[in-house]
């Protein structure tokens, strides 16, 4: 039985390390590291829990070309079930330019393409029945199922008894909530960042802003605050959690990589600040290497971290 479905974007990431200028037009300059790697919120959070012990399966769509044949085979070496990932003629395979500076931080140039054209009539019930929680990642990315569509989806799942959850992307049409309106209220868990979250919500009050959502029905708050940690909100609870203070060589991957840990100790059945500890601790590991999914292990490799930091 699959346990986790993880449906959303999937992105071929070009990565460059690390860039502080860019040449003049018609002009070269040199990057030490350049690598490919496959990303996009389903790979990346799939791709984690499948390391963290977690049977998963990925539902999504690429192009029929060589970036989507690429994005294909590397989920299936994880073991990853992809029956639910399509192949369209009509966009080619999503891409990004990822440019990293010598910080970590990072600067993106994204081609949406075939993410445009995943529609709720892809994601069938039958890829993601019998999964314990069916998590969306990259909502404002897929403008084909975002709101109603997610809504639909949502709402199939939860006939099953399926948990829901979500994770946002950065809206570059600064549309925001009327875009996500619509699914709120058929989510059991909504994961975003502290900007993303405000921009949706209006609010840069922390409680407030977790609250907000809460008021559509939703039943958990996780906010990702980077190097401040995370918070986590309930009706009952408000739970900060500290962060991990790592030196950071990509940023790549830490908001899937902590959904990836939040998920796992919903699994688990934790309390919330175990649950976000271990989700930080999967965000803090991913900084650490290039890649949005190398930089975190195993389960036990994750335990192992959160020991040794506690004893250092």
């Amino acid at each position: 039985m699959t346990k986790v479905t993880c449906c959303g974007i999937l992105v071929a990431d070009l990565l460059g390390r690390p860039i502080e200028r860019f040449p003049e037009k018609g002009r070269l300059a040199l990057v030490p590291e350049m690598e490919l790697h496959a990303g996009g919120g389903a790979h990346n959070t799939g791709v984690i829990l499948s390391k963290l012990g977690v049977e998963t399966a990925v539902i999504g769509k690429v192009g029929r070309d060589d970036l989507g044949e690429f994005l294909l085979n590397t989920l299936k070496r994880q073991g990853i079930d992809t029956r639910g990932i399509a192949i369209t003629e009509e966009f080619g395979t999503s891409a990004t330019m990822v440019i990293v500076d010598g910080q970590g931080e990072r600067t993106f140039l994204h081609y949406t393409g075939a993410n445009r054209a995943l529609r709720a009539d892809d994601v069938r019930t039958e890829f993601f029945s019998g999964s314990k929680i069916l998590h969306i990642s990259g909502t404002f990315l897929m403008p084909g199922i975002d709101g109603e569509g997610t809504a639909q989806v949502f709402r199939r799942a939860q006939e099953q008894g399926i948990l829901t959850t979500l994770d946002t992307y950065w809206d570059d049409t600064g549309r925001w909530l009327p875009v996500i309106e619509p699914c709120l209220s058929h989510l059991d868990i909504f994961i975003s960042n502290r900007d993303e979250s405000s921009a949706i919500s209006g609010r840069m009050d922390l409680v407030d802003n977790a609250r907000f959502f809460l008021d559509y029905g939703i039943k958990t708050v996780a906010i990702k605050m980077g190097n401040e940690g995370s918070f986590i909100m309930t009706a009952e609870d408000k739970i900060l959690v500290p962060p991990f203070v790592v030196e950071t060589v990509d940023g790549s991957g830490a908001g899937d990589a902590f959904s990836a840990g939040f998920l796992v100790g919903v699994l688990k059945g934790w309390d919330f600040y175990r649950t976000g500890r271990f989700a930080n601790a999967c965000g803090a590991l991913c900084v650490q290497k290039i890649g949005a999914t190398q930089g975190v292990g195993s389960h036990d490799a994750v335990d192992r971290f959160i020991h040794d930091y506690d004893h250092r």
